[in-house]
């Protein structure tokens, strides 16, 4: 019956220390590691009531904070797979790079003979087809040549002639016994001999024809007339460099790429190339070559592509930038260009 007093003066025993020193209360310390480690002393179930305080049994303690809000917080500061750009992005469809084009032929055309320069047909950067004659030698001397081996020709024709009769007279004569056979033996070996000048006089003949045809010089390649050397008047030497020809069509495209893409290069993929003289305008052509080694020192690879340059707009030397389309796997020639 007397419990409620007592409870009263309890809970005044126990809040009079906080009100000591003034009337006011002290602010709250900072708890320290360890005095947050010791339990608080639990106060008599009839004071938790009166003063509205939860039992301490039921305020649940840091240690016991629910698992599932540890986990979201954990997922959200590490990033997944899928937010890491490294982690294994497809390639991409397309590879640039930059190389310069050049001639698959390039040609040093110097006389077969030595002479004078008579005529010259073509001027620097002509363009020019095979056979087309660009130069030729002054002649008239050759033709001379030609004129008289072949009346060699026909002298020695003649003289076989007549010991080709010689011989059947004697072999007529050698069936009667009207010759003897010495003499038939002479005009059968006179009539190897003549046989064998005509041959001899032929054989001079063609040599001559040969070198008056050697007198023009011809381009062995369709192409252009990069550097002319020589004029008119000139005498040139059998090794004296004339004409420099390079070919056009088709012309070579080379550059190098990075070692991560030699998986993905197929001999026939398609490339694009772009240059200067004409901006904004693509020339299409092939993979031709890829190189068998990589480049110790920039891990790079050789790759020769091809375009067919049909309309010869691109020049050996042009600067060009290559598109190289990954995932093109064809295996003809590119277009008209």
């Amino acid at each position: 019956m007397n419990r409620l007093p007592i409870s009263i003066l309890a809970l005044s025993v126990l809040l009079l220390p906080a009100f000591a020193c003034g009337g006011k209360p002290k602010a709250a310390a900072k708890p320290e590691a360890n005095a947050a480690s010791a339990p608080a002393p639990a106060l008599p179930a009839d004071v938790e009531k009166i003063a509205g305080i939860a039992p301490t049994s039921d305020v649940p303690s840091p240690d016991s904070a629910p698992s599932g809000a540890t986990a979201s917080a954990s997922s959200a500061a590490t990033p997944t797979a899928d937010t890491d750009p490294a982690s294994g992005a497809p390639p991409p469809a397309t590879v640039e790079a930059t190389g310069e084009l050049v001639s698959p032929i390039q040609s040093e055309l110097a006389v077969r003979m030595p002479g004078r320069v008579g005529k010259m047909y073509v001027d620097e950067g002509a363009r020019v087809r095979k056979g087309q004659p660009l130069l030729t030698l002054e002649t008239q001397y050759l033709a001379l040549e030609v004129e008289r081996s072949t009346a060699e020709v026909a002298r020695a024709a003649a003289a076989a002639g007549d010991a080709k009769r010689d011989l059947e007279r004697k072999r007529d004569l050698l069936a009667k016994g009207s010759v003897a056979q010495a003499a038939f033996d002479r005009s059968e070996s006179a009539a190897s001999g003549a046989d064998a000048a005509v041959l001899a006089a032929k054989a001079t003949r063609d040599l001559a024809r040969q070198r008056l045809e050697d007198a023009v010089l011809r381009s062995p390649i369709d192409g252009v007339v990069a550097e002319k050397r020589t004029d008119v008047g000139e005498r040139m030497g059998e090794a004296t460099v004339a004409f420099v020809i390079v070919q056009t069509s088709p012309l070579k495209l080379r550059f190098r790429l990075p070692e991560r893409y030699l998986s993905s290069v197929r001999i026939g993929q398609e490339v694009e190339a772009s240059v200067d003289p004409y901006p904004g305008e693509a020339f299409r052509g092939r993979v031709k070559v890829i190189g068998g080694v990589v480049e110790a020192a920039t891990r790079t690879v050789a790759v020769e592509t091809e375009f067919p340059n049909h309309d010869g707009r691109l020049k050996p030397g042009l600067f060009a930038r290559v598109k190289l389309d990954l995932g093109s796997t064809g295996t003809t020639p590119g277009g008209p260009r």
